[in-house]
């Protein structure tokens, strides 16, 4: 099976040397885990580490907030931007009914295609599906867009990590119940001051650790360390 390695220090080792190629992949947990760092992350060490093109869709942060959040890892997106390595784009989301929301993503859909094949990308992030999703009315629609959507996204052919923030619960994987089932691979993220802690919940295609293991965010990015065995045994109760 071809692989698409992280980059990201013991992350990689979780999942048998990375993410299987094309999948899809969801990051899970509440605010403040480190979901858009471990996702900026990727697309950072897709580009400097395997010359491997990223595309960062948001739905909320403004481009340039990216970039000042990703310098301040002392990763230069400028740089990577101007060799068309990596590009970020603020999804146009205004529909105020399901019906024009449909149209809205297919359009959006197209353009984000485009800078797929533009760039030859090959690592995609999208940050986050709870945001796309609070801004389509009610649960029954959101469900049906939210998993055509993120459909659409895998014949694109990247290999993807979507952001889903959650409550505080350690089995809620999404804020709709819709993402996960959609996505080959869930990667649960926790933070219980000053603890953080990562652990991989499923991947399709791979054997993959099933222990929670320990994570620091450092002035670099994100370090995975060994299994935590206290915190595992308290999530396994």
């Amino acid at each position: 099976m071809e692989r698409v390695p992280t980059g990201i220090e013991g992350l990689d080792k979780l999942v048998q040397g990375g993410i299987p190629k094309g999948a899809s992949v969801l990051l899970s947990g509440s605010a403040g885990t480190g979901k858009t760092i471990l996702a900026l992350q990727y697309l950072y060490n897709g580009a400097v580490k395997y010359n491997e093109a990223g595309v960062y869709i948001t739905f909320e942060g403004s481009p340039k907030t990216i970039a000042w959040d990703m310098e301040s890892f002392g990763w230069d997106f400028k740089k990577l931007q101007d060799k068309s390595l990596l590009k970020i784009y603020r999804l146009n989301l205004t529909a105020t009914s399901p019906a024009l929301a449909e149209q809205q993503i297919e359009a959006e859909l197209r353009i984000i295609s485009r800078m797929v094949k533009e760039l030859n990308a090959k690592r995609l992030v999208v940050d986050s599906t709870t945001a796309f999703a609070a801004r389509l009315g009610g649960e029954a629609a959101v469900r049906n867009i939210l998993y055509n959507f993120c459909d659409s996204l895998k014949q694109l052919e990247c290999t993807s990590l979507l952001t889903t923030e959650t409550g505080s619960g350690r089995t809620d994987f999404s804020a709709f119940g819709v993402e996960e089932f959609v996505s080959d691979g869930i990667i649960a993220m926790y933070f219980t001051p000053p603890n953080r802690s990562i652990h991989v919940r499923k991947m399709r295609g791979t054997s993959h650790s099933k222990k929670v293991h320990p994570f620091e965010i450092t002035e670099k990015g994100i370090t995975i360390k060994d299994k935590d065995e206290v915190l595992w045994e308290a999530l396994s109760k």
